[in-house]
């Protein structure tokens, strides 16, 4: 059996991991196309953004996030990241303006890291990586039914990044960065409610935007990417607790998560807009 995995180590070495007779082959992000095909499409995420390159739009109008804190029902521990997942049933939660057209409704939240503080993000900034890297995951609820249906649609996804670079402990984060001692080990989930994500925004919404894909298997090409300009900040006491997560399930071998963030991929003649 097949699995992916962030370790780049892992595609010349592959980790062979044996599990009630069954042998796991866990295989890093350059032989993902081995599997998902599309890894190697025209639209991939994430990507290293040159701000000079990038065209300014004077059409562009400012985002609109209107999140309900009420509709944030758990974090849990997938084994690839951790994630705060949100009742998308209505439009409680949504993403409006910017490049969208109409509504997106706020799916999940979630993070990607490095093994050390200065790499972490998925996407860079004139080749600059920063710490980590937040992703905000909306789907078009104005066209689709369902997340699952819009994430196969070209317009069906919308994520805002917001970029974290090492600072002050930030008192926002500190409400995820809290509980995930209870979600250590993979498939582990806690409740966690009345959570507005608007609090982990930077105060400017300047933005970049560009047609991207899911930066996680099975890497579809339907993301709006919507990258915040400004960083917020991290201690490097609250980057170790994401690195503390465990990407095995209780009763494993302990394997703790110290990355989990793709490599740039190529721009393939992509615009890159920013507001």
């Amino acid at each position: 059996m097949l699995h992916w995995g962030y370790d780049e180590h892992n595609d010349k070495h592959p980790i062979l991991i044996a599990s009630d007779g069954e042998s796991t082959t866990i295989f890093g992000p350059a032989r993902w196309k081995e599997v998902f095909p599309v890894a190697n499409g025209d639209r991939q995420s994430p990507i290293d953004i040159k701000t000079e390159e990038t065209k300014y739009d004077p059409a562009l109008p400012p985002i609109s996030p209107n999140y309900d804190p009420t509709s944030a029902k758990v974090i849990l521990n997938n084994g690839h990241s951790t994630s705060v997942e949100f009742d998308d049933t209505e439009n409680k939660s949504v993403l409006r303006g910017g490049p969208l057209t109409g509504s997106y409704r706020l799916r999940q939240i979630h993070f990607h890291w490095g093994a050390s503080d200065d790499i972490g993000s998925e996407h860079a900034v004139d080749g600059k990586k920063y710490a980590a890297e937040l992703h905000v995951v909306h789907w078009n609820s104005d066209k689709y039914s369902t997340f699952v249906e819009a994430a196969r649609q070209r317009d069906g996804l919308a994520v805002m990044a917001v970029f974290l670079k090492i600072g002050e402990c930030n008192s926002q984060l500190k409400k995820i960065t809290d509980r995930l001692d209870t979600i250590r080990a993979k498939g582990k989930q806690a409740l966690f409610t009345n959570f507005d994500p608007s609090c982990l925004l930077p105060h400017s919404l300047d933005y970049w935007t560009y047609l991207g894909s899911l930066t996680v298997p099975p890497l579809l090409e339907s993301v709006i990417w919507i990258i915040l300009r400004e960083p917020i900040s991290v201690s490097s006491e609250q980057l170790a607790k994401f690195r503390s997560l465990l990407c095995t399930a209780e009763g494993e071998a302990a394997c703790c998560m110290l990355r989990n963030y793709r490599p740039p991929q190529p721009l393939k003649g992509r615009e890159v807009r920013r507001n």
